[in-house]
This record gives structure tokens, C-alpha cells and sequence, in this order.
């Protein structure tokens, strides 16, 4: 282990946020350049529409299973090691997807889908690593810069569908599976960003500075929830985050599916998820700066409001491609990026050192379970009702995210 020096300790944080940051903006990309095809290969593999959005919705539970399974691996080696797992097999369920499409095999799309999760657990847990040595006064900032910095990678992501397309041809694969193969070198290189630069760990570095105190006894999942239970505001945090999560996975998984309907073709799909996901991280910056001056409960509430007119509009956009469907989808990513900062620091701030990395990832599979439940009803609300149902449906999450608000501002 690897001694800091006191006066070290900034000089290590800042290190840790420039790695964080180049390894959010390419494992971004890698993610989030298969949104916008997602739903179209489960769709083909399955030969159903209400299984359109199960891909995804794998995706998210496989995130929710490898968040806490991460969560233990970093309590026990640090956040170095388990953010190279994370990545590698996120790398690893990229590659399955693409020879799920070259055979045809729904059931390899969604072992695939799984192992992709790894990474969107990876890039959340990355956000966490940015707190560990942040003075509170500024942890939200710190959280949000992290967070920011997937704008690089997530924007051009899904953009990048045209040139999967190209890779697809040249490579002889099917063109719905070519982004997932981009994604995959994408991931990789993520992968060797942090296996290089993280180095301290910040978690380490933040134990080594930190009073010992004995870790409570029982498993990791007991203890987390204990903890979970013990404080309120940490409690409200978690479901808030949950909530917010979940409101945004149901409708855009849906969204690609809505849009082709009304004839709407990849690239002006992938320009849709595009700017859905610049307003999920590129004002990440405010979020933070408005979480640490006015407080955290608050901009969860905020991120509510956006997420409420977000539904209205996407309730009432046509099929293919309209002003409404682009507006509602940004300001879907906005909403979830306000609340989800604000609950994210509320985590980090109530979560005591010694089970940091136990409890965040519980809150992230509490998040992704949610949110996979929420996309698994979406492809079947969509297909006996239709989109802008769901869309209208999804304002009952909305209320349990104000109720999150509530009892945090209650209990800070």
C-alpha cells in the first residue's frame, strides 16, 4: 500500500479526477454508441416488438448485479480494480452482442447485454471515486466533472451509427451490430486509461487518512442496508436516484421504436439519443455547482420538474421524427442529470468510509433494478398501449422522486 503524505492528498484528488475524465469520455462512447440500435436488433433477433426493449433492459440489470458486485470488489482492492473489471467485461458483452447478430441468437444478445452493464456500472461507479477525496464543500462538483466529462464520448457515441455502419459492411457483419463493435474497442481503451493512470487509488488514499473505526458485522448486503435504514436523508437519496433512473431508461429505450414506426431513419434516431444524452451529462456542471450552494434536496426536486414537462412533451410527440419527440428526449437527460447528481452527492455525503464502496453499490443496484423493471413494463406498454401511455404512466415515478426530495430536505 502506497503511503500519501497529508499535503499529497489534493495533488492525488487531482490526478484522480483528470484519469476519471479520460476514462469516462471513451468508455462513454463505447456504451452508448449501441443505444440507438439496441432495440432494433433485440427486435429482429426475437421477431417481436414487445421484446424490443429487452436488450436494454438486460443491460440495466446486468449494470444493477455488477454495481454491487464492483461495489465489493473495490471495499476489497479499491477502485483501480474494479473499474478495470468493469470494463473488460463490458468489452467482452460488446463482442458477444456482435456475434449474437452474426448467428442469430436473441439468447446470446442478452448474455451480451448483461456483460455490457459492467461498464455503465464502471462509469457510475467512477463518479463515487471522484468524492472519495473531495472536501464536502465542493463533492458535488467534484461528482458533476466526472459525470461531464461522458459528454465527449456519449454525444459522439450514438452519432457514430453511420460509421458503425460502414466498420459493418467492411468487416462483413450485420449493420445493426457494428456500433456494438466499436463499442467494445471503446471500452478497452477505457480499460487501459485506468489500469495506467489511476494509480493511487483514491478510496485507499482515503482510508489511509481516515480514523480507524471497526466495520460493522454480517455481509456486505446486510450491512449496507443497515446503514441504508439507520439515515433517512441516505435512505431518500437512494430512491430518489432510483426513481429519477428509472423514469428515464422506460422512455428511451422506447424511443428508437416510437421513431422508426413514423419512419424515422438511424441517423435522425441516433441525432435524437444524441441530444438526449448532451442533456444527461454536458450541464453536469451546473447540476453540481447548484447541489453544493442550494443544497441537494432541491435539485432533486428541480430535476423532477424537467422530467415532468419531458414526459408531457414525449406524450405528445407523433411517431417519427418531431420537435417535440427532440425537445422532450433533452430535457429527459437534463431531469435525470439534476436529480441524479444531487442524489448521487447525498449518497457520498451520508455513506461512512468504512462501508463506502458496500453501501454506493447497493444504491446503483437498488437504481438498476429499478430501472429494468421499468424498461421490461415499457416494451409492453408500448405494444397494448402505445408510447405516449407510457410516457404519461412514467409521471408516477416522477412523484416518488418529489417524495425522495421531500424527506430529504426533512431530514438534512
Amino acid at each position: 500500500m502506497t503511503v500519501v503524505a497529508p499535503g499529497s492528498v489534493a495533488a492525488v484528488q487531482k490526478r484522480t479526477i483528470l484519469t476519471l475524465v479520460a476514462t469516462q469520455a471513451v468508455g462513454a462512447m463505447g456504451i452508448t454508441i449501441g443505444i440507438a440500435t439496441a432495440s432494433l436488433l433485440a427486435r429482429d433477433l426475437s421477431g417481436s416488438e414487445s421484446m424490443a426493449g429487452l436488450s436494454q433492459t438486460t443491460q440495466v440489470l446486468g449494470a444493477a448485479v455488477a454495481a454491487y458486485v464492483l461495489g465489493r470488489v473495490m471495499d476489497a482492492r479499491g477502485r483501480r480494480f474494479g473499474l478495470l473489471a468493469g470494463y473488460v467485461l463490458g468489452a467482452t458483452g460488446g463482442l458477444l452482442a456482435v456475434l449474437a447478430g452474426v448467428v442469430g441468437s436473441m439468447a446470446l444478445l442478452l448474455v451480451g447485454a448483461v456483460l455490457l452493464g459492467a461498464t455503465t456500472a464502471a462509469n457510475n461507479a467512477a463518479r463515487y471515486a471522484a468524492t472519495d477525496l473531495a472536501p464536502a464543500r465542493s463533492r458535488a462538483r467534484a461528482l458533476s466533472v466526472v459525470v461531464w466529462a461522458t459528454t465527449f464520448g456519449a454525444v459522439i457515441g450514438p452519432n457514430l451509427t453511420g460509421v458503425a455502419e460502414l466498420f459493418s459492411d467492411a468487416v462483413g457483419i450485420p449493420v445493426l451490430t457494428g456500433p456494438f463493435a466499436l463499442g467494445a474497442m471503446g471500452m478497452l481503451a477505457a480499460a487501459l486509461v485506468v489500469g495506467v493512470f489511476l494509480r493511487p487509488d483514491p478510496l485507499l488514499v482515503a482510508r489511509e487518512g481516515a480514523p480507524v473505526v471497526e466495520r460493522p458485522n454480517g455481509t456486505s448486503w446486510r450491512r449496507a442496508l443497515a446503514v441504508i435504514r439507520a439515515r433517512p436523508a441516505l435512505a431518500a437519496a437512494v430512491a430518489g436516484q432510483a426513481a429519477a433512473h428509472a423514469t428515464m431508461v422506460a422512455v428511451m429505450v422506447m424511443t428508437p421504436l416510437h421513431m422508426e414506426h413514423g419512419g424515422a431513419g438511424l441517423e435522425i434516431i441516433g441525432l435524437v439519443i444524441s441530444g438526449h444524452v448532451l442533456g444527461m451529462f454536458a450541464f453536469a456542471p451546473i447540476a453540481g455547482w447548484l447541489a453544493d450552494r442550494v443544497g441537494r434536496a432541491d435539485v432533486m426536486a428541480l430535476g423532477g420538474g424537467v422530467l415532468l414537462v419531458a414526459l408531457v412533451l414525449c406524450a405528445a410527440a407523433p411517431e417519427g421524427s418531431s420537435g417535440r419527440i427532440f425537445v422532450g428526449l433533452f430535457l429527459l437527460g437534463l431531469g435525470w442529470s439534476l436529480a441524479t447528481i444531487a442524489a448521487a452527492t447525498s449518497v457520498a455525503d451520508h455513506t461512512p468510509l468504512e462501508v463506502r464502496a458496500d453501501v454506493q453499490g447497493t444504491a446503483d443496484l437498488i437504481m438498476g433494478v429499478a430501472a429494468a423493471a421499468a424498461g421490461a413494463v415499457s416494451g409492453v406498454v408500448v405494444d397494448l398501449a402505445g408510447y405516449p401511455a407510457l410516457a404519461l404512466g412514467t409521471i408516477m415515478l416522477v412523484a416518488v422522486l418529489f417524495g425522495a426530495a421531500y424527506v430529504a430536505r426533512r431530514a438534512a
